[in-house]
């Protein structure tokens, strides 16, 4: 069998020129969440302002049922690793790799994203923590599952998508269990009965590990997306394509949840919620596409976001295993001495702001010597 067919070519010969908003896109993501691992955002929260009150509580997760801005991060993340597999499987067989070869790349990385994930759950227990929660766990399921059809067809690819939703949806609504037969309630739902099961103990985290079943809807549609990048339509036939999609998933997502069918709620990754934050995601990468790629804007200032995109699992690695905490230890004394007279808040703020540039430097250090950790 043929690893790409005469379609396929010809989209592998236009990759000489990169799609920088995809670039853009993947760090942007990871930049917002080193924002987060600094607790800024937290801190913005805290002020007594509304205006600052409304920003904090959009740059934190909705308590249950609702979607805020930084409901859609994880999801942005997960959908542009799709959006990338084309462009990185076209790139891979222009230097030559084969059919197994791709497959045992897949393979590897997927395996190492589970094992990295797992060890986050790890760090600071004294037993083997079985999760699927954070980003990384997730991602080495949505990513395999996407690679492995990404070859479909569009409409395969579409459908397959559609019925995991509606399965997981279904599995929600119909799952037997006394006390787990609640879809839509915190705590007692068929995620949470997955979870006392994988982690073996009664009450878990309030997410869902079976959020990796559903998310992979994000990842796949990232490919379609990917893929009509890399197509020979012109690029005003692209952004109307995923304005369309991207609209069309809003309308059903924020439908079910306005007609009482399904809620969105983040944190079980209803369908209704997959709908909505891939709808924000298709939408965000075509203003992305238009204004930088096509309009040729911010070409200069997307690349302090592109430098973060280039080691990303780093990044999120090492602020993950407190590396944030560590250079605010380090700087905080020096702000409190300028900045402590104003309150703690307001001590707080300017701390966190350096932190997040001290992140941002290690990412431009290792672009500068070109030094790029990937799986």
């Amino acid at each position: 069998m043929a690893l790409l067919g005469k379609n396929e070519q010809s989209q592998s010969s236009a990759l000489s020129e990169r799609v920088t908003s995809i670039d853009f896109f993947r760090g942007l993501t990871m930049f917002l969440l080193m924002g987060e691992s600094t607790e800024l955002y937290r801190h913005i929260n805290s002020v007594d302002n509304d205006f600052m009150h409304f920003l904090g509580t959009q740059l934190d997760h909705h308590e249950w049922h609702g979607l805020h801005f930084w409901d859609l991060i994880q999801p942005f993340f997960m959908f542009i690793v799709g959006v990338a597999i084309p462009f990185a499987v076209a790139n891979r067989i222009k230097k030559g790799a084969s059919e197994n070869t791709l497959l045992n790349h897949a393979l590897k990385r997927s395996l190492i994203l589970l094992l990295l994930g797992w060890g986050l759950y790890c760090i600071g227990s004294d037993h083997i923590v079985f999760r699927l929660q954070n980003v990384l766990a997730q991602l080495s399921v949505t990513y395999l599952v996407a690679f492995l059809i990404q070859r479909k067809s569009f409409s395969f690819q579409l459908i397959f998508t559609l019925i995991v939703l509606l399965l997981t949806d279904l599995a929600y609504r119909f799952f037997p269990v006394e006390g787990f037969n609640h879809p839509w309630e915190a705590f007692h739902n068929l995620g949470a009965w997955m979870n006392t099961k994988i982690e073996g103990t009664d009450k878990t985290s309030i997410w869902a590990s079976l959020n990796a079943i559903p998310t992979i809807a994000h990842t796949v549609w990232g490919v379609l997306c990917g893929k009509l990048l890399m197509s020979n339509k012109t690029a005003n036939e692209k952004i109307k394509l995923l304005i369309f999609a991207g609209f069309a998933a809003l309308v059903i997502g924020f439908s079910l949840d306005l007609l009482n069918i399904t809620p969105i709620i983040k944190k079980i990754a209803t369908a209704s919620f997959v709908f909505a934050s891939g709808g924000w995601a298709i939408l965000a990468l075509a203003f992305s596409y238009w204004f930088i790629d096509v309009k040729k804007k911010f070409t200069k200032g997307s690349k302090m976001f592109i430098i973060v995109g280039t080691n990303c699992i780093f990044i999120y690695l090492l602020f993950s295993v407190g590396g944030a905490g560590i250079l605010t230890s380090a700087v905080k004394p020096f702000v409190n001495s300028l900045f402590g007279w104003s309150g703690d808040i307001m001590s707080e703020i300017p701390t966190s702001l350096v932190v997040w540039a001290g992140l941002w430097y290690i990412c431009y250090w290792l672009f500068k010597n070109k030094i790029f950790i990937k799986i």
